[in-house]
Order: structure tokens, then sequence, then C-alpha cells
């Protein structure tokens, strides 16, 4: 893993090249397939079969590369083309186990790597906040706190597998998200009580058009939500549900905490307008 952080005068850790997030990023070539093999899934309109965790795909190789990858939506597994680990595979595979994978290690190293990669994938996506949450200057008053709360996450990721399998991770997230909260009300300052749609059910709700600037819609349900040509712009939608959203022409320019799964989840088109940090998936319309 690259070493994100590097030291101030003072001695806070302070993030480097924040807008470089290519390590928080999945690197399949260098995973053993761990989101193949760990987790479970239930057969449903995202998956075509029902799977328990630790047990591998059907469709995994020999070489750990999905033999569908081409074809997931088609073959009815949608669900695997909207996950993303945040860079939690390549990171357990060559650095928390030392590039030995499940097979060759037997079944208990499989067990343990399998416990330990939720583990590090919930880590690192609480790299991806608050590496966020660094770049967004309504939030300065935090920074210093965010930056501690950045480097306790990434020695927390950086722990050994009887470590990381021990951590409680749930309490780390919740001091985590006090941080997050504060930052969104900085970022948001202004918006008024009508823009809290905070855990709304907003499930095929239609919204086009929709003025949802510097919304809080955290954790909102937005699945299959008509969205065509809303304004999004500064709206957090850390945790929001985007299940099939039709964003087609919406304006997300600067809505923060947008992750590259919910993205992959929801539809669109040329005319929609994303922040820098998530790329346009390549199923959307052109």
């Amino acid at each position: 893993m690259v070493n994100r952080m590097e030291q101030r005068s003072d001695g806070v850790p302070t993030p480097r090249d924040l807008l470089d997030l290519s390590d928080l990023r999945a690197d399949c070539g260098s995973c053993f397939g761990l989101c193949c093999v760990a987790l479970p899934f239930t057969a449903s309109a995202d998956f075509a079969v029902d799977k328990a965790a630790g047990k591998a795909c059907g469709n995994l190789g020999d070489d750990f590369r999905c033999g569908i990858h081409t074809r997931l939506r088609g073959e009815g597994f949608t669900g695997c083309t909207v996950y993303d680990c945040f860079g939690a595979g390549q990171r357990v595979s060559q650095v928390t186990f030392g590039g030995r994978d499940w097979r060759s290690g037997g079944p208990e190293h499989a067990r343990r790597m399998s416990d330990v990669f939720p583990v590090v994938r919930q880590l690192h996506e609480l790299l991806w906040y608050l590496t966020e949450a660094l770049t967004l200057a309504a939030a300065r008053s935090l920074h210093a706190g965010l930056r501690r709360a950045l480097a306790e996450s990434e020695r927390l990721a950086a722990q050994t597998a009887e470590e990381l399998a021990a951590t409680d991770v749930g309490a780390h997230r919740r001091q985590v998200n006090e941080l997050l909260l504060k930052t969104s009300e900085l970022m948001r300052a202004g918006a008024g009580r009508k823009r809290n749609r905070r855990g709304a059910d907003l499930i095929g709700a239609r919204l086009e058009g929709a003025d949802l600037r510097k919304a809080d819609l955290r954790g909102a349900y937005l699945i299959a939500a008509d969205l065509t040509g809303a304004d999004l712009r500064g709206a957090d939608l850390i945790g929001a549900d985007l299940r099939d959203t039709d964003l087609t022409d919406a304006d997300l320019t600067g809505a923060f905490f947008l992750t590259q799964p919910q993205v992959n989840a929801a539809r669109g088109s040329a005319g929609t307008r994303l922040p820098a940090s998530v790329t346009r998936p390549g199923h959307w319309t052109a």
C-alpha cells in the first residue's frame, strides 16, 4: 500500500496527494478474489444464485479472476458490478497475508482471510471519506481532528490479521461518523430544515428537476427514484441507496461522500455531472 501520510512540523500526520485515491480503489489484479469468496449473497435480482460466506463463487477461476466479468449483468450478477472493496482486497492479499493466497494456505488460512477482509474493507471506506473530508475547505476547522482519525484508521488497517480480527471496527466507525456529521453540517451551512432528508424513504419518488442543493441525503432510500435533471450540488450522499436511481442529466457537482459503488448502482447519462472523485460507469447511456 502507498503510504498516504506525512508528518507536519508539529508531528500531526497530514494526508499526501489527497485527490489521489488510487490506493483506495480496487486492484483486482493484486487480489485473490476475496470478495468472490468471503462475502455471501442470496439469489435475487442482484445475484443469480445463493452463495455462503467463505465459499468461492462458481465463476471464480483458478487464476482468481471472474470467468464472466464482461457478462456479469447479462448473467444475473448485477450485484457484483456495483460492489467496491475500496482497495481492501489487495491490501489483505498482498500486505496483511504477505501474498499467500487462500487456496495454497489451507482451510484455516482461508477462514482468517475471509474474516479479516470485511474489517479492512470498512476501514478503507472510512479512509475514503476522511480523505475527501480533508479536501473540503468549509470543514477546515475540523481538519486536525480529521487528520488524527485518518491516521488512526490507517493504523488499524495496517494491523496483523489477529489484531484486525479483534478490532471493534463498529466503535471506530461511530467516532469517525461524528466527525463526518460535523463536516456535513459545515458543508451545508445555510441549507435550512427543508433540506434534511436524512434516512428518508424516497423509493420510487418522482423528483425530476428537484432542487436538492445542499440536501442531507445521508442514508436516504432513493431506490428507483427519478432524479432526472435534479440539482444535487453540494448534497451529502453518504450511505444513500442509489440502486436503479435515474440520475440522467442530474447535477452532482460538489456533492460529497459519494462513492463509486453508489454511482455504479445508479443509472445516468452523458449529461450527468459528477464529482471528480468518481468516474462515469460504462453501462450508463451515452
